[in-house]
């Protein structure tokens, strides 16, 4: 199944890799022009060639989405270009992998604002310059539950992603007004490297995941990509303020 996203801008953050690239190329594929917020220059580069390849439109903007300012930059940028922003998806974040004793404050500091302020500041900026349209935002099964696998756990980014989950349902309330909707995606065990590939598809992972998940597979970008489509498309036009699992049923049991 695709959706119609024909005519429509869509801001990406973190749109350089992972989720954020399955996500642009997708997007692209049904439609949409895209512009691509990416600290990582080289890869936002290599999504919007891809794009450019397939007989998409794409643009990419380096931003830092801690710092308001390449934020405003970027966006008036790409109304320069496409004449408006219809979609945001915030899906740029991070995680380090420190248990309670050994977290400093700069690695609190650095989760929380990439996932959470940045968020924030993204969804702030482009809100005032959209005339309707709609968002989402990257959450984690882990606003949910707690992942501790190898016996401790990222406590900071527990509370990045908790957050990520109220601030959806504030923001769908905050916006209606505007007609902006406002859902979230809570991702699983994805396939990226955003931690360690091997991480998420070893023996030993896989083990350890085979007792929570119901599709017996990890998860993979184009998994998520597909209910972002949906959540910004006009299927879902009745649908704002809910965090959508993308899990293969971990938060089940």
């Amino acid at each position: 199944m695709t959706f119609d996203h024909s005519g429509r801008s869509t801001v990406i953050t973190g749109g350089g890799s992972g989720i954020g690239r399955a996500t642009a190329l997708r997007l692209s594929a049904e439609g949409a022009a895209i512009s691509i917020f990416d600290i990582d220059t080289d890869a936002a580069a290599e999504t919007v060639s891809t794009i450019a390849d397939n007989g998409g439109r794409a643009v990419a903007f380096e931003v830092d989405v801690r710092e308001r300012a390449p934020i405003v930059a970027a966006l008036d940028g790409t109304v320069a270009e496409f004449g408006a922003i219809n979609a945001v998806v915030n899906n740029a974040g991070l995680v380090t992998m420190s248990g309670l004793d050994e977290l400093t404050e700069d690695e609190w500091d650095l989760v929380l604002d990439v996932n959470l302020k940045g968020m924030w500041l993204v969804t702030q900026e482009a809100a005032r310059r959209m005339d309707g349209g709609a968002i989402v935002n990257l959450a984690s099964v882990e606003a949910d539950v707690v992942v501790s696998s190898g016996g401790s756990a990222q406590v900071h980014y527990n509370a990045s992603k908790g957050g990520v989950k109220m601030l959806t349902k504030a923001l769908a309330v905050e916006l209606a007004g505007k007609s902006i909707r406002v859902n979230a995606v809570a991702p699983g065990p994805i396939a990226t490297d955003f931690v360690s590939l091997a991480g998420v598809t070893s023996d030993e992972a896989m083990d350890y995941m085979s007792s929570r998940l119901l599709v017996p597979r990890v998860g993979q970008p184009d998994d998520v990509a597909a209910a972002i489509s949906f959540l910004l498309s006009d299927d879902a036009s009745w649908i704002t303020g809910v965090q959508l699992p993308v899990d293969g049923g971990w938060l089940t049991r």
